[in-house]
This record gives structure tokens, sequence and C-alpha cells, in this order.
């Protein structure tokens, strides 16, 4: 696939600002849905600020040559949550959230010395394309279930009371907060959203070609309006698809500086206060629920990495070299944490995008990575993006979550399928990860697609073995 714009090409600034803007909405979801999933006071605009910091951070490591961002990583979800239940006070948890960062970034500096003196031959031979293809198509196939999730609701919400049972085995009540649109009413703009994407990508012109995801949101969310005023205006909540509280919130209280800015609430600044609360049995807790973690997501990083290689037609494991992408991930995920609390990691979305708009320019990257810092700072962007409809990022991600599996699938291309060597290799994969198999040792998880990758490699290790004698 021929790059409109290649890794070191500097497109017009005003291009720039664009494509770097369509970049931020490709990862926008799966960034700020990490901290909504942990709660716990955790914030969306922190989350962002420390993806940015992170990617820049990455791009430093690396002489600004990969086409990467970083985010919010979904696979340190039970780590985070770890790190809150076993504290004795909320601040602790946001303290042990910094340490276990910490902890998982070390993983990868280590890992990235071992790399930088023994090479990279090791992990070729322990992960050649018949065991990297089909992970990466894993890696895609494994968020279909948000995507289609997504595409059926919308985020205008009401209460709805409803009995459970509570730890203590009593009933109990609570509002659980429902999504108050019509399910076709949300599918209608997310389809809306994916057929001009497709469009844009496959027949535009010129800059309608490079963003069509900006086109796509923007006529998916136009669409949503249009249906959520009516709904209004008819008092009928079934097509009430965009929550605008968050837009109309900024001037509740009138006109002020809080209406266009506002500082996130910074991780450290929180941790600060439960310092104290932090034990040796805390410590090996946090140790236990982040480090294991790590190495499989060293698994995920190098799939990641070697399918934007096979994107931009360049071998990043080669040059700028697997132990400056380890380098950057980790130091970055570091830094994220200590800002936003998530550890962060290589974005499949970010790599979809490159791959459908054929831009890997590296300063489109470093412009997004400015671009989420600016943002969580500017309340009326943190508030419109917010406020985008799920339906419609459901659409967006449709074709980035189906690209990261077809671009996994692509590179099973070379691989003789005829031989059942290959064949078997590649089977295990794809049923381990599409039955959802993973392993839970205690807090530490081992999800379905480091499971379905370790699968593989073992097994190509198995039949790799059995040729040569």
């Amino acid at each position: 696939m021929k790059m409109v714009y290649q890794v070191e090409d500097k497109p017009k600034f005003g291009q720039i600002l664009v494509f770097a803007f369509q970049q931020l909405l490709a990862i926008l979801a799966a960034t700020i849905a990490v901290p909504m999933i942990i709660g716990n006071g955790m914030s969306v605009a922190s989350a962002l600020f420390g993806a940015g910091v992170g990617t820049l951070i990455y791009v430093l490591f690396t002489k600004a040559k990969s086409p990467v961002f970083l985010g919010s990583s979904f696979a340190f979800l039970g780590s985070m949550g770890a790190a809150f239940a076993g504290a004795i006070s909320n601040a602790a948890g946001f303290a042990g959230l910094i340490l276990g960062a910490v902890m998982a970034g070390l993983v990868y500096v280590v890992i990235a010395l071992v790399v930088k003196f023994a090479g990279v031959g090791w992990i070729n031979k322990l992960m050649p394309p018949v065991v990297i293809g089909p992970t990466v198509a894993l890696i895609g196939l494994s968020l279909a279930g948000n995507a289609v999730g997504d595409l059926q609701k919308g985020s205008f919400l009401k209460g709805v009371e409803k009995w459970v049972i509570a730890d203590n085995g009593l009933p109990e009540k609570i509002v659980e907060q429902v999504p108050t649109a019509n399910v076709f009413v949300a599918l209608i703009c997310g389809l809306v959203t994916l057929v001009v994407v497709t469009l844009c990508s496959t027949y535009g012109k010129k800059m309608t070609k490079l963003i069509p995801f900006i086109i796509g949101i923007l006529a998916g969310y136009a669409v949503a309006a249009v249906f959520t005023i009516i709904g209004i205006l008819t008092d009928n909540p079934l097509l009430m698809v965009i929550n605008f509280e968050p837009i109309k919130a900024l001037w509740a209280d009138g006109i002020s500086l809080s209406t266009f800015i506002s500082v996130p609430e910074f991780t450290f600044v929180k941790a600060f206060k439960g310092v104290k609360g932090i034990d040796g049995g805390y410590i090996a807790t946090i140790a236990m629920a982040y480090i294991p973690v790590a190495f499989v997501v060293f698994a995920e990083h190098v799939a990641d990495h070697k399918n934007i290689s096979s994107i931009i037609e360049r071998d990043l494991l080669d040059q700028p070299g697997l132990h400056r992408t380890l380098l950057g991930d980790g130091i970055g995920s570091m830094v994220g944490a200590f800002f936003g609390g998530c550890p962060n990691t290589t974005y499949g979305e970010s790599v979809a995008c490159v791959a459908i708009t054929r831009n890997a320019s590296v300063v489109t990257i470093i412009t997004t990575a400015c671009m989420a810092i600016i943002a969580a700072f500017v309340a009326p962007i943190v508030a419109f993006l917010g406020s985008i409809p799920s339906c419609v990022m459901g659409g967006v991600c449709m074709s980035l979550y189906g690209f990261i599996a077809v671009s996994g699938l692509k590179m099973l291309q070379p691989v003789d399928l005829n031989k059942n060597r290959n064949l078997f290799v590649a089977s295990v994969i794809l049923i381990a990860g599409i039955g959802g198999l993973s392993l839970t040792f205690g807090k530490v998880t081992i999800t379905t697609i480091a499971t379905a990758l370790i699968l593989g490699i073992i097994m190509n290790l198995i039949l790799s073995k059995e040729k040569a004698e």
C-alpha cells in the first residue's frame, strides 16, 4: 500500500491540523473509556493529557521514525482495579496507579536492554508471520463486540431503577443509567457515519480521501442532532441520541473563565495525598497486578509494530529498532500514568487510521499528541468530544477495527497454509482468541489475545521442532 505521506513527510500546516484532529477522533473513544470504566474519580481529561505526553516521549525515543500514538491500555484494567481495591484510601489507590505504571514500564526497559544486546532475531523466530498475522487479526476481531454494541446506542441517558443483590446478600435498589434512543435510530446514525467514511476513503479526492473519519463523524453527528432535536421538541426520548448536557453545563452558571479553560485533575496531585498509605504488602499487591501483564502487553507491542511495519513497508523492529520502541512505550507509559493514571500502549486504532488514510507522517502524530494535551485544558473541546454519541463512534470503529483484522490476515499472505504446520498454528490462535480463552491467576488475568498468542508460539515451536527432526 503506497503512502500519500511517508514517515518523514511534512504536510502543509493547515492539513496537519486537520489530519491530527482526525487521529485524535480515532483514538478518543478507547483513550477516555479506561478512566470511565475504572471510575474512583479518575479524570478523562487527565487521561487525554497523559496519552499526549506519553506519545511525545515515544516519538522522542524512536527518533520520529514510528507513526504510532499511545493511548490508555485496556490490558491493565484489572491491574488498575486491584490498585484501588487493595488501597486503604482512594488517594492511596491513585499512588498505586503511578507505582504500578512505573513497575510495568521498567519491565519494558529491561526487555529493551535484552533486545539491544541480543538483537531481534530470536523474536522473529519466536513470532513469525504465521503467529503474528492471526494475532493482529484477533486484535481487531476482539473489539468487534464493542463496535457493534456502540453502534446500537446513543449518549442520551436516563435513570432506571432496578433491584440487585448487594454484597451482604440483601436486595438493594440502584439507579442505572441507560440509553434512551431507539436501537434503530442509533443504528441509522452509526451506519450513516460508516457509509460516509467508506465513500470518502474509497472515492474521495485529495483532502476528502485523507480525512474520511472527520467527515463521517460530522455527518453522523448531524443526523443524530436532527433526531435529538425532534425528540426534544416532541418529548420523545426514543429519538434522543445526543446528550447535550456537557455542552450546556459550560454556561449553566454564566459565562466565566471556567467556561473555556479547565485544569484536569492530574493523578499525581491526588496520589501525593495517599503516599503514606503505601506499605510493603500493598507494593507486593501492585507488583503482582502489573508486572505479569507488562510481559503480556510486550507481545502485543511486537504485533502492533509488525503490523504498522507491513503497512508503511519499513521494518520498525530494525529501524529505529525494537529496543527504542520498547523504551518509548515503557517510559511514555510511566509519564502518561503520572498525569493520567492509565498505562499507555500502542493503539491499533491509530495504526488503522494510518493505513486507511495512507498518512504515516510522524509530524501528524506529534501534532495529535500536542492537540490531546491542549484539548485536556479546553472545556468546550472536552465537552464536544464527550457529546459524540456512542453510535457515531461505533460507525467509525466498525471500519477501524475491521481494518486491523484485515491487516492481520494480509500478513498471512506469504504463509503457505497448505502445510499442516502453518494451518494448525493459525487455527489454534484464531479459535482460542475468538472463543475468548483467557487465564486468571489471583488478581492477574492474561488477556484473550495474549493467551492465544502464547498458545500459537508454543504450537509453532513444537511443530517446528518436529520438522527439524
